[in-house]
């Protein structure tokens, strides 16, 4: 497969490093980016052919990448337009629908949309893909091996739930450390040093999660394990159900989806 990347970014980054580690020939892989620090940046790091704006070069290729910001892809689709046959184009961008991004590309069909999370960047990201109707078994195949590279992948039978994608996973990182913010702050305010405090709070929320990945039990139930009846974990979830901190989590989550959806329509204005 020869690919494309529009946009050199952190996530563009990202998904190189995982498809070269994975045994593709940088030889195969294009990277359309106008600013030429990221192009010095991406040469250094994976010998990469760099150009700075689209050219002809872009119809030799099986697969396209849209790795731009969301604001920037009308353009960006546009100055893709004229050198497009069918190729696979995958957006990694937030918001933008995939009837206003095939608008923007003259009517191109094969697009696969994706929200990846940040995670990608250590390898351990996790993206929701959507494939619109004229993508092939083939090129879903690809877009699948692409996102793969990173993490892993969720498919989904309606674009529209790509929001709560977004505000489950995709905004899902700031989250966590939000959270991890207050532990390690908790625990500083209670007498830790510093940098054990942050040190207890990473360890534990990787543990956590690692023994919740392994583990057949739900979420509800590993949480009832470690609650003693009269003990501290139970009195530090009693503060948090009297201060209706799932709720607010759930609302938060909520107010992210629909602000998605407001975005798509935003961004899809001519």
């Amino acid at each position: 497969m020869k690919m494309a990347f529009i946009g050199g970014g952190n996530m563009a980054a990202a998904l190189i490093g995982g498809m070269v580690r994975q045994g593709m020939d940088v030889g195969s892989i294009l990277v359309v980016e106008p600013f030429d620090a990221a192009r010095t940046k991406l040469k250094l790091e994976f010998d990469i052919h760099c150009i700075d704006s689209a050219s002809a070069a872009l119809a030799e290729v099986d697969a396209i990448v849209m790795a731009v910001k969301p604001q920037n892809m009308r353009e960006a689709a546009q100055s893709i337009a004229p050198h497009l046959h069918g190729q696979l184009v995958v957006s990694i961008a937030a918001g933008t629908r995939i009837t206003d991004l095939a608008r923007w590309l003259g009517g191109h069909g094969s697009i696969v949309r994706c929200m990846p999370n940040t995670p990608a960047l250590v390898s351990m990201g996790i993206t929701g893909m959507f494939a619109a109707p004229a993508v092939k078994p083939a090129q879903r195949a690809d877009a699948e091996r692409i996102l793969r590279a990173v993490g892993e992948v969720v498919w989904l039978h309606s674009e529209a739930l790509l929001d709560p994608v977004t505000a489950v996973s995709g905004s899902g990182p700031a989250y966590v450390f939000y959270f991890l913010e207050a532990m390690a702050e908790a625990g500083a305010k209670l007498g830790l040093d510093p940098a054990d405090a942050k040190k207890l709070a990473l360890a534990t929320f990787a543990g956590a999660a690692r023994l919740a990945a392994d583990s057949p039990d739900d979420f509800a139930t590993l949480r009832t394990k470690v609650t003693s009846k009269g003990g501290t974990t139970e009195a530090a979830l009693n503060v948090m159900a009297e201060r209706r901190v799932k709720e607010a989590i759930v609302a938060a989550m909520e107010a992210a989806s629909a602000r998605g959806t407001e975005l798509g329509v935003l961004l899809g204005k001519d």
